[in-house]
């Protein structure tokens, strides 16, 4: 039962998944790391977000079969082949496995997590990610060995060996194709796969008299892709949706339902592109979708007093990592998966208690008790050397040395439909009445008239407040 969407079924791979201990473990992991310092409400966790998007994903791959079906109904063709519904079943399945397993990669406070700079230096050491995969071939996931690892990495970790133990729920699925359609990775489609993707052929086209190209079931795995991840897709969805209510503000909401019934797969018969295609009289919805989002960055997650949190709380981790204990335990959890489960929120609550109680003014302190760095200024947009410069000038205006103020920014994505964006096209009808596939910056100027917002807030670091000049 989800706050959210209600009653969400889950079948006995989704229960075999959700109950290994590495998903779990996502309980207590909140979803917005410590924004409940300032929205008290928004305690729900990544368990519950994940459920969410599973729920979400799999809701519009059906649409989209839905409204292909009824695209059959509408022409000459009457029945439906039996390949045609094991594709379904199929395609419906991996979906909502993949949306499930998408952030099982998360660390304690999420994105918070990986932007402290001593875990940055765990995950920048090649032998992070090689004692990962240590006895598992990566190259079944990855070409070559990343520069960088982030959270979807680990997702993919996770999902791997949840997916290898959960081989009995899951025999008639090459585990791979659900691998296929999460971030990072770079697996091409498997034989069940494209045999699956040619039979789901006449859904995509309507029903037209022709075959399969050969490319086709490399294009429809990406199109599942942007399920999972893409500037529609079933984890902004979800966590808009969720964020909103448990911050309890309407700036995140939207008309799911108008947009998903109005979702179609997408195939141009001149250009062969294939991918997720929107019914015009939706664009609003659309539209709506990524105001909504846009706003909930301005305003709840780049908040100038959840900013100043998040810095404090990136201080923190600073803090306890110069510790040993935590960090050959982070260390070795960021290397080995049976540690990686205990890898918590509450590891690090608890690590922040420890140390406050023997440091005299910590940031650890300050996070516990909810003391408030002093905002001094927003600004929008500022390069890195307006920043050091105002820095300056507001140490100046408040007696305090440059090194006494604190500059932390975040990034308020837009969207990335603008220009030649083709994921996803608006589907529109001819005078004659076939169908035509637009870009949709060719059928809405809104899209343009939005960008990033780059968001810095000033404040004075909390522990240096009475050291004025």
């Amino acid at each position: 039962m989800d706050p959210v969407h209600g009653g969400i079924p889950v079948s006995k791979l989704e229960v075999a998944l959700i109950d290994h201990p590495l998903f779990q473990r996502l309980r207590f992991i909140c979803q917005n790391d410590i924004l409940s310092l300032v929205f008290p409400g928004a305690t729900h966790s990544r368990f519950l977000h994940s459920i969410g998007a599973m729920h979400v994903g799999g809701r519009m791959f059906m649409a989209m079969v839905e409204n292909g079906l009824k695209k059959r109904k509408a022409g000459t063709a009457t029945e439906i082949e039996s390949t045609t519904l094991e594709a379904i079943s199929y395609f419906h399945r991996i979906v909502r496995c993949a949306c499930l397993l998408h952030d099982s990669g998360h660390s304690s406070f999420s994105h918070q997590f990986s932007r402290t700079k001593a875990i940055q230096d765990i995950l920048d050491t090649p032998s992070t990610f090689d004692q990962l995969w240590d006895g598992i071939e990566y190259n079944s996931a990855y070409k070559e060995r990343p520069s960088h690892i982030e959270h979807e990495h680990y997702s993919v970790r996770v999902a791997y060996e949840l997916l290898t133990q959960a081989n009995e729920q899951c025999s008639d699925i090459v585990f791979t194709d659900i691998l296929a359609l999460m971030e990072t990775v770079d697996i091409p489609a498997s034989d069940v796969f494209t045999v699956h993707a040619n039979a789901i052929w006449p859904l995509v086209t309507g029903n037209k008299p022709s075959l399969p190209t050969k490319d086709f079931p490399e294009k429809f795995r990406a199109l599942l892709s942007n399920i999972v991840s893409g500037e529609l897709d079933a984890d902004r969805a979800d966590y808009m949706l969720r964020d909103g209510f448990h911050s309890s503000v309407t700036i995140g909401g939207f008309n799911l339902d108008h947009l998903l019934s109005n979702l179609h797969f997408g195939m141009c018969d001149q250009t062969q592109w294939v991918g997720i295609a929107i019914a015009e009289k939706s664009l609003s919805s659309l539209e709506d979708f990524v105001y909504s989002r846009h706003q909930m960055y301005r305003q709840v997650y780049a908040h100038k007093t959840a900013q100043g949190f998040d810095w404090l709380l990136r201080a923190a981790i600073e803090e306890v990592m110069t510790k040993k204990d935590v960090r050959d335990f982070v260390t070795r959890s960021l290397c080995q998966l049976d540690s990686f489960q205990h890898l918590t929120d509450s590891y690090f609550w608890e690590a922040f208690r420890r140390f406050s109680m023997n440091t005299a003014n910590a940031y650890s302190s300050c996070i516990l008790n909810r003391v408030k760095t002093p905002h001094l200024a927003t600004r929008s947009n500022l390069s890195e050397e307006e920043v050091e410069t105002y820095k300056t000038f507001l140490a100046k205006e408040h007696g305090l040395k440059p090194t006494h103020i604190i500059a932390t920014n975040l990034t308020a994505r837009f969207t990335k439909i603008r220009g030649n964006y083709n994921s996803m096209k608006v589907l529109t009808k001819s005078p004659d009445g076939q169908q035509v596939f637009r870009l949709i910056a060719q059928a809405s100027q809104f899209f343009e008239k939005f960008s990033d917002d780059r968001i810095t807030h000033f404040y004075i670091d909390p522990k240096s407040t009475n050291e004025r000049l």
